[in-house]
């Protein structure tokens, strides 16, 4: 068995394309506008979200569909915006990409 696996931590940059998408379109119908960087798209249930990367050679289409669940996927407008890494790693475990409160950080010195 061979398993190849995609880090997110390779990507240069991420994409969120916040207007509906019809998500029965192969990965040819996706493949003009994705170039060096991750775009995700969602349908308008919310339950389903398409992630596509050009690697240099290839791409790879990442597929997520939810049963009972939708996930929290910013309210929608026109347009793209850039997330980040941490913005999609919340999105695909089904938390809000705008958290309201994170841990401060604290830098202690000691005498």
């Amino acid at each position: 068995m061979f398993v190849v696996m995609i880090s997110f931590d390779d990507i240069p940059e991420i994409y969120i394309v916040k207007n509906v998408i019809d998500l029965r379109k192969e990965i040819d119908g996706y493949a003009s506008i994705v170039q060096d960087a991750l775009f995700v798209f969602c349908n308008k249930h919310r339950n389903k979200i398409k992630c596509m990367y050009w690697d240099g050679n290839g791409f790879w289409l990442l597929y997520k569909r939810l049963e009972k669940e939708h996930f929290q996927f910013p309210i929608r407008d026109d347009g793209i915006a850039t997330i980040t890494k941490q913005q999609l790693r919340w999105l695909l475990e089904g938390l809000r990409m705008e958290q309201k409160k994170t841990f401060e950080n604290k830098l202690y010195k000691y005498a």
